[in-house]
């Protein structure tokens, strides 16, 4: 006997005569974390607590975004993945070491996913790409300077430009009504920035002691 939502076999106990049975086919999979407001997939986590924090998780219900502010929150939103997505593809290309060329190349693909999770979590599609900034016009908008004969000088502009788009999302939280759709909306975004930057602020600490990297 298949399960009539997922269509995996049932337990064979699980037969025609009514007996009850459950799936999960259909079971809720997005949470928020109460403290950090950062948003996890995933049927189940341990203790049931945030991956990133520690804090308690609370059911992401279906929610309608079109207030004028949080659309422009996710239009945003995309904007800074489709600029890091293009930064690190650029990064990759100039790169003269082959470990960090292959690195940023995961990073590219990393900016690719969350845009997909951003697609799929807010019921949009990923905008086409455009040309690839130049480094020295990132560096700029990060305010770290360029230093072509620093191989990590690409991971401070890159923890800068994440770390500047959190800090963008915190002060649109702080000026969101609380408890709004909006003010939401900005703490899971700045949430998906700062987890960016500490994770690419990890992988160069780890990398400068001689140590390797985690990714």
């Amino acid at each position: 006997m298949l399960c009539p939502k997922c269509h995996q076999p049932l337990d064979p106990s699980a037969d025609d005569s009514g007996e009850q049975y459950i799936c999960c086919a259909d079971a809720n999979l997005a949470w928020r974390c109460k403290q950090c407001a950062k948003v996890s997939e995933g049927f189940a986590f341990p203790y049931g607590m945030c991956p990133y924090c520690g804090g308690g998780l609370e059911t992401l219900r279906e929610r309608t975004i079109d207030e004028p502010r949080a659309l422009a929150g996710i239009r945003t939103a995309f904007e800074i993945e489709l600029g890091g997505r293009a930064f690190y593809t650029r990064a990759a290309a100039e790169s003269s070491d082959p470990e960090l060329r292959e690195l940023f190349s995961r990073f590219a693909a990393m900016e690719e996913e969350h845009m997909a999770t951003l697609a799929r979590r807010y019921h949009t599609t990923i905008p086409p790409s455009s040309q690839s900034p130049t480094v020295d016009r990132v560096s700029i908008y990060a305010g770290i300077g360029s230093r072509p004969d620093d191989p990590y000088n690409l991971f401070r502009i890159a923890i800068a430009l994440e770390e500047r788009a959190a800090q963008f999302f915190r002060e649109r939280a702080t000026a969101a009504t609380n408890g709004s759709v909006e003010h939401q909306l900005y703490r899971e975004l700045a949430a998906e920035e700062r987890e960016h930057a500490d994770l690419l602020t990890t992988e160069l600490r780890r990398r400068t002691a001689g140590k390797a990297g985690m990714l």
